[in-house]
């Protein structure tokens, strides 16, 4: 367990130290609020709720405090990642501070976000307002958030529209043939764009849906993402790397290169999945393998390798296999993330 711990804290440092960060320019700090560093302070967040470390508590509170004394940005579903953590932020603190937040933005959720047809969340971002575009990532960047809200707050329509757009998703994004996920779906002339197995988009609902397996009530909705859970789980094991037990960036094309990143969610929805019983033993062999290949690529320093940059929507799948290599916050938080499964 301690060697977990350590190598958690290596790749942690990278993120807090400026030196080691880089710039402003990249994903690797936490200096900005947007969907990487809320990837990697929902992990940081769920290594405190593993660790009860005060120092890391002190540390997450000072990232929020900062980025409300400089004001937060433009709202968007990029933008919504970071009030995950948030919520359980609150609950551990009960700062009112933080419900305040949690209760406009979630609101903002319900009624300022533009919508596709039939109500999905349109994926607009910081840069593109990607029209009538649903997104495998949105499940991941703001339906965990809705969710999470709606329990923190009491808000039971917050977690039934989080909900909806878990079944939306599904019935869109999910491939029937295979149990893979498309990467997006354009209502306008109803097209999967470039038809891609995405491997960090496919990781999005791996380890999303394994946390929400986790609140969500017994009911109809629960039991279809579990299905769907465990039908892409299965697809996933049987497309992983016999030798370094990765995945690739195009996850049935293996002239597309392995990345880290989306191995990493997936070992982590894996490795939950069988603590939680959601999937049975026998996937155990693949989460294991899974983790022995992400550790592989942090280096001494604690960079994580292997990474491949932010990854907008693909007209064909030699985009996919362009997007170049580089270190992240979200390529830093994935693996800390996958490691909670593995603290004591």
């Amino acid at each position: 367990m301690e060697q977990y711990h350590q190598i958690a804290w290596r790749m942690l440092k990278c993120l807090t130290d400026t030196h080691e960060g880089g710039g402003k320019n990249d994903h690797l700090t936490l200096d900005t609020w947007e969907w990487p560093q809320g990837v990697a302070v929902y992990a940081m967040m769920k290594v405190y709720l593993k660790t009860r470390d005060a120092a890391l508590l002190a540390q997450i509170r000072d990232w929020y405090a900062s980025h409300f004394a400089k004001g937060l940005p433009t709202r968007n579903i990029n933008t919504t990642a970071p009030m995950l953590a948030l919520t359980f932020l609150y609950e551990e603190t009960r700062d009112d501070a933080y419900r305040a937040l949690i209760e406009d933005w979630a609101n903002w959720v319900m009624t300022g976000l533009p919508r596709t047809q039939e109500g999905g969340f349109q994926h607009i971002t910081t840069h593109d307002v990607n029209e009538e575009q649903i997104w495998d990532d949105t499940l991941y960047m703001t339906c965990l958030f809705l969710y999470r809200a709606g329990m923190a707050l009491h808000v039971p329509a917050w977690q039934q529209e989080a909900e909806y757009q878990f079944l939306l998703h599904i019935k869109y994004l999910h491939c029937q043939e295979t149990g893979l996920w498309f990467h997006g779906f354009c209502f306008q002339g109803r097209h999967h764009f470039g038809r891609a197995f995405w491997g960090r988009g496919n990781s999005w609902f791996t380890a999303g849906a394994a946390d929400f397996l986790e609140w969500a009530e017994e009911g109809s909705v629960r039991r279809i993402v579990l299905n769907t859970f465990r039908e892409q789980c299965a697809a996933l094991v049987k497309l992983q790397d016999e030798v370094t037990g990765l995945w690739h960036t195009l996850l049935d094309h293996e002239d597309s290169y392995l990345e880290t990143s989306a191995s990493a969610a997936i070992a982590y929805g894996l490795l939950k999945g069988v603590r939680m019983g959601y999937l049975d033993a026998s996937f155990a062999p693949a989460a294991e393998k899974a983790v022995a290949g992400v550790l592989a690529q942090v280096g001494e320093n604690g960079v994580v390798g292997g990474v491949s940059y932010g990854t907008p929507m693909g007209h064909d799948l030699d985009f996919y296999r362009r997007i170049p290599i580089q270190p992240t916050a979200y390529g830093q938080g994935l693996p800390f993330l996958m490691l909670t499964e593995k603290m004591g």
